[in-house]
């Protein structure tokens, strides 16, 4: 939109001593020509944006203008990178903190650009939580969430396996997937210094957050107020975190890992044409499409269009449960016992589906 190009264009300004039309194009991208009159209308509307002609030439702010974008506080402008995500916001007791950084970003927009947040908020919505489970909020994220901005040890009791385990946690990071929130975090073992005890990005783990009975940020022990001092880390509560630790590059490989150990059997199936479209949808996506790309390279369909795959399943009562519901467009081949599951299928329904002899009444 043309309002957060603007806001952007006056950023890049501030940030820089002067960059030519080009580059700002590249940057917005954009025409040369938008930029130009971006640039004609930002100063109609008081930015004090000016050019400087010839080839070292370029645009540039007068010197010491700066945008009222920089009044934002710490705790503001991480929320405001969670704005477009309002249900977690609430969960995570930060909804106040962001609505007064919209509230400083509206006021530091041109007056005709201070729609813009309404307008985006009208337009695109993320809905977090998956369909036909009403959302709940874990009691403890707010705790939670306040360890993790802060960077503070956590004391907790966490269900594993039905029993409850105590747990000194380095809180690294929240992650909310299919409305259930998960926590990333390691071992609170380092050395009283507080410098890591385990090598880059190593001991991590992934715990739910509504598994947690108990959770408590570690007490400051005669710290400085912000526990920020160099050595200092462990005597007041907070943890020096890993530089190398990636967010979204951890849960994607956990996330990987957790789906290819559920998939623990193999069944051999025969897929009609339709069969293999349908495949994705009634078994695990991925696990469908690595068997269809592996069966088409080796031999591919036969004669009559149908593919025989092998594919990874969870356990054969959840592959039977699942490709059941392909009907004639799949034939169990492997092993023996499900092949026998899908025949017993098979016979009962030809059984309901058969014709029904007419009612004898006596008539000659």
């Amino acid at each position: 939109m043309r309002a957060a190009r603007l806001i952007k264009l006056v950023l890049l300004l501030q940030s820089r001593p002067s960059m030519t039309a080009g580059e700002l194009a590249r940057e917005l991208e954009v025409s040369e020509r938008t930029v130009a009159r971006d640039v004609l209308s930002l100063s109609e509307a008081g930015v004090p944006v000016y050019a400087d002609r010839g080839r070292s030439g370029g645009y540039r702010l007068i010197g010491g203008y700066r945008t009222r974008l920089t009044g934002l506080g710490r705790s503001e402008a991480e929320a405001l990178f969670l704005s477009g995500v309002p249900s977690a916001l609430r969960e995570m007791g930060l909804a106040d903190v962001a609505s007064a950084a919209r509230l400083k970003v509206s006021a530091a927009l041109l007056p005709e650009l201070r729609d813009a947040a309404s307008g985006a908020a009208q337009r695109f919505h993320l809905d977090a939580p998956r369909w036909y489970h009403a959302p709940q909020t874990p009691e403890l994220l707010p705790v939670i969430a306040d360890a993790v901005w802060d960077d503070r040890r956590l004391t907790a009791r966490y269900l594993r396996a039905g029993r409850e385990v105590a747990r000194e946690l380095e809180p690294y990071g929240l992650v909310l997937k299919a409305g259930v929130w998960y926590l990333a975090a390691r071992a609170a073992a380092g050395p009283p210094d507080g410098v890591p005890a385990t090598p880059a990005g190593a001991g991590f783990r992934v715990y739910r957050v509504d598994r947690f009975t108990a959770a408590q940020p570690a007490v400051p022990v005669d710290g400085p107020p912000d526990g920020r001092a160099a050595g200092d880390t462990a005597r007041t509560g907070h943890f020096v975190r890993d530089p190398d630790f990636d967010l979204p590059a951890f849960w994607a490989e956990r996330a990987e890992q957790f789906r290819r150990s559920l998939l623990r059997e193999e069944a051999v199936v025969r897929l009609s044409p339709h069969g293999v479209r349908q495949l994705p949808h009634v078994t695990e996506p991925a696990a469908a499409e690595e068997a269809v790309e592996r069966a088409t390279a080796e031999g591919g369909p036969d004669e009559r269009g149908w593919l025989t795959v092998t594919l990874a399943v969870e356990s054969q009562e959840v592959a039977y449960a699942q490709l059941l519901a392909l009907g004639p467009e799949v034939e169990a081949l492997a092993p023996a016992a499900l092949r026998e599951r899908f025949a017993a299928a098979a016979r009962r329904a030809a059984a309901l589906y058969s014709p029904v002899p007419e009612e004898d009444t006596g008539t000659r």
